[in-house]
């Protein structure tokens, strides 16, 4: 199994390369970061000192989307970095939340999404695609390498991950639920005619590793608040208690009453008052290096090839040198 850090890429940049630098020295592969103009500082332009400052981690969004920048200038963007740095980004896409919502727009369509998919892949690996009805194709990229995976949890967008993504990306780490969506992905990839076993299984979540259990759960009930923005999603598209959606991810998020992205992803968000307990503690990855250690056997028994590590809690770098001196290890071990 492979290991990945995802932060936001709040001021300073300088803090975020080093947090990055900080997870290639313990043994991560992949250092990911949330895309939201508005929120955030620009992802891509931090990614080149990312990139300049270790010598293996592959970077990537945690997602874009495709409502954000134009096709050809994210194809363009990733290619740039793979032509200076080597081929080692990858594109985490999704319909877009934080960063269409706040500008005002909608989250892009499942077709828009698989439209992208495909045209940025192509793009960014040197071939020709069609863009708002042009046939065009960027002719100094040699021999470039995007693999697109892409964020999904509902039936439609997990079987589109299955159709088109190289990877798929479940951020939330319920062991019930993640067998279920492996499992739709998969399908929709035999059905489309690929090799399911080829789709990267990524699962995204916060971990804190700590004898505190209650902190541990304050610091991280955030996750539970940006998943239920999903959720409701899917629950205003197929209605509660919908055969399509299992009511293990959907009925935590009736005590929801809206959603502040000034707080999105943050520690103390008032906005995710109504997570239990029980939520953050099947969604995250929390307590000593043991409870761990046993969660990501049970994840990597249904499939997961990488755990990315949410880290937007007080303790960024205690938890990545723990995952270094003893989780990872532990896991391999």
């Amino acid at each position: 199994m492979d290991f990945g850090l995802v932060l936001q890429t709040d001021p300073p940049a300088s803090q975020v390369v080093s947090l990055m630098k900080r997870a290639e020295r313990n043994g991560f592969r992949y250092g990911w970061t949330f895309d939201s103009a508005v929120l955030w500082q620009e992802p891509f332009v931090i990614y080149s000192q990312i990139l300049a400052n270790t010598q293996k981690l592959h970077i990537g969004p945690m997602v874009t989307n495709p409502g954000t920048r134009t096709w050809e200038v994210t194809a363009s963007t990733f290619a740039t970095l793979n032509d200076m740095y080597g081929n080692r980004t990858v594109c985490g896409i999704g319909r877009g939340d934080s960063a269409m919502r706040v500008a005002g727009r909608k989250p892009n369509t499942l077709a828009r999404l698989g439209e992208a998919i495909d045209v940025i892949r192509d793009l960014a690996e040197g071939r020709e695609a069609v863009v708002d009805g042009n046939p065009i194709r960027i002719p100094w990229i040699k021999n470039g390498k995007l693999p697109v995976w892409m964020a999904a949890y509902g039936p439609k967008a997990l079987a589109l991950a299955g159709e088109k993504a190289d990877g798929f990306i479940l951020q939330l780490a319920d062991l019930y639920l993640t067998e279920w969506m492996v499992k739709a992905v998969r399908e929709a990839a035999t059905a489309a005619g690929r090799d399911p076993a080829a789709i990267t299984i990524c699962v995204a979540a916060p971990a804190y590793v700590g004898d505190d259990l209650s902190h541990a759960r304050d610091q991280c009930r955030w996750f539970g608040g940006m998943v239920g923005n999903h959720v409701a999603d899917l629950v205003g598209r197929y209605g509660e208690h919908s055969s399509m959606v299992p009511d293990a991810l959907t009925e935590y998020i009736k005590a929801r009453e809206g959603y502040d992205y000034s707080h999105h992803g943050r520690a103390g968000n008032p906005s995710a008052d109504f997570v239990p307990d029980e939520i953050v503690d099947r969604f995250c990855l929390l307590g000593p290096v043991e409870a761990h250690i046993e969660k990501l056997r049970a994840l990597r028994d249904l499939g997961v090839d990488q755990f990315a590590v949410y880290a937007m809690h007080d303790a960024r770098e205690a938890t990545i040198d723990a995952y270094g001196r003893q989780v990872i290890p532990g896991l391999r071990g």
